[in-house]
């Protein structure tokens, strides 16, 4: 029977080469590896996956495409619902989503979903599209992304013809996206296919927001995966305008009033990092996790061609256990330091994903559970030298249900370190609230919206981290067609 069939692994780096290098970890699944998961699918009458992915990609469907063999049928289910299926099958939290929800993780392990995706969508890149592939022709055949053989691609993940329900809008609406991070992609994505005018301004000088600068080369590769999913955006007809900071370079005010546009949505994340406010935040070698990543993937500092350099020094202390803490003493330990990950509850509490905290202690990441730092020491010179921490224990369970943290008196300690990075989360940038008329912000910075992303001020939407502080990739993206939607009704009653 189906769930018999254990789960296939992944084949990845080995550790001790991967610690040295920014290549992807994971290689993913060849065709006879996804075909094999594949048939491990149930495809129950009720599918609990789909009601748990934000952005509903028909999971049983699209995989039952990849059984039968048809790749491209599977890629253009998935595309129906998602415009970054080779970004989501890479760094979304399936085990707390999709996959754990599937029914044969209640007695086993469930079905690889997002491994799956990643597959369907590296496959559609370098084969020639419009053909069913048999089980029994493994084949890596035409050309790499972006090349001119790529033939029935785009129609595979989305062409920009409207959907049947719909009709080109003539003349067209045009309509601004703040932000090119997952977010603003998705918003764009669903308002272009539906034939508007849609046009994305990114602050920084790549698109993809914190898909380009947050996450690191060997958890998302940019080149081949992310520009290439950006380029499929554009292939809709979105235009993406970099070096564009609203609320200084121009506002949203002008874009509505001067060029035309009829509708924003905001999706500009939540780049303001935070820190504890212990004494030492500013001594030489304290970084945010922000900046250290940034200038890791934005600005290739893991490069030796590159001039925009990082100190990660010889010994290199991470506070925080989430996600980008992970990310941040990975990338640490790929630029020669020592590093540990300092988090002030037990493993079991961290707040990352299982399989990020298994690399990084695979890759050899060390961990200082139940520790928290109190004071930064510096030398002579202004610069770290070490973290003055002390132990805790948990005590009785916080707002969220976990336990919480304790000091323990007279347990301070001091661990010699060079660098410090604080990846203790971030919240959104107040320049969109302060430079723009009607809109309001909860006390910690999110924009007020809705459900569907209806801001204070009408004809404003927003989602994504610009709401709800940092969160996931996909929820992201579910909360950019969801405003999608809400801005379409909103343009078609004006």
């Amino acid at each position: 029977m189906a769930e018999r069939i254990p789960r296939v692994p992944v084949r990845e780096q080995d550790p001790k080469v991967r610690a040295h290098n920014f290549e992807e970890v994971c290689y993913g699944y060849d065709l006879q590896e996804a075909l094999r998961e594949a048939s491990r699918c149930l495809h129950c009458k009720n599918p609990r996956c789909v009601a748990a992915c934000p952005v509903s990609i028909k999971i049983p469907e699209f995989i039952a495409k990849v059984k039968e063999g048809d790749i491209t049928g599977a890629a253009a289910i998935i595309a129906e619902d998602s415009s970054l299926p080779a970004v989501c099958g890479r760094v979304c939290p399936q085990e707390t989503q999709c996959e754990g929800s599937c029914i044969l993780g209640v007695k086993g392990e469930p079905v690889a979903i997002g491994k799956l995706e990643r597959f369907v969508a590296d496959h559609t890149f370098t084969t020639e599209g419009d053909e069913t592939i048999s089980p029994e022709r493994h084949a890596t055949r035409g050309t790499e992304a972006g090349g001119p053989e790529r033939n029935e691609v785009k129609q595979a993940v989305g062409a920009a013809e409207p959907t049947p329900e719909r009709e080109i809008l003539s003349p067209r609406k045009k309509v601004a996206i703040i932000g090119s991070g997952p977010a603003g992609l998705a918003c764009a994505s669903d308002l272009a296919k539906w034939g508007y005018e849609v046009t994305i301004f990114e602050a920084l000088h790549k698109a993809g927001g914190v898909l380009e600068y947050g996450i690191p080369e060997f958890r998302l590769p940019k080149e081949k995966v992310l520009k290439r999913e950006i380029d499929e955006v554009k292939a809709l007809g979105v235009k993406i305008e970099t070096d564009v900071i609203i609320g200084r370079t121009v506002t949203i005010d002008s874009l509505m009033d001067d060029e035309g546009f009829e509708a924003v949505f905001v999706g500009t994340g939540a780049g303001l990092p935070k820190f504890m406010g212990i004494p030492g935040e500013n001594l030489n070698g304290v970084f945010s996790a922000n900046e250290f990543l940034t200038r890791n993937n934005l600005m290739k500092a893991f490069r030796p061609d590159y001039l925009t350099p990082i100190h990660a020094g010889a010994r290199c202390c991470v506070v925080g256990g989430g996600n980008v803490a992970m990310d941040a003493a990975r990338t640490a330990l790929r630029l020669g330091a020592d590093t540990s990950i300092i988090y002030r509850r037990t493993e079991v509490e961290l707040p990352a994903r299982k399989e990020e905290v298994h690399h990084a202690k695979e890759e050899g990441v060390d961990f200082q559970m139940l520790t928290n730092p109190v004071e930064i020491l510096g030398d002579e010179k202004g610069w770290v030298k070490a973290l003055r921490c002390i132990r805790m224990e948990l005590g009785e369970p916080d707002e969220s249900g976990r336990r919480s943290p304790v000091p323990i008196p007279g347990s301070e300690f001091e661990i010699p370190t060079e660098t410090v990075i604080m990846a203790l989360g971030t919240a959104p940038n107040p320049l969109i609230v302060k430079t723009t008329s009607g809109l309001e912000a909860t006390r910690r910075g999110g924009l007020v919206a809705d459900e569907e992303g209806r801001t204070t001020r009408p004809g404003i939407f927003a989602g994504g981290d610009a709401v709800t502080g940092a969160a996931t990739v996909i929820l992201a993206m579910g909360a950019g067609r969801k405003a999608a939607k809400a801005i379409d009704e909103y343009l078609k009653t004006r």
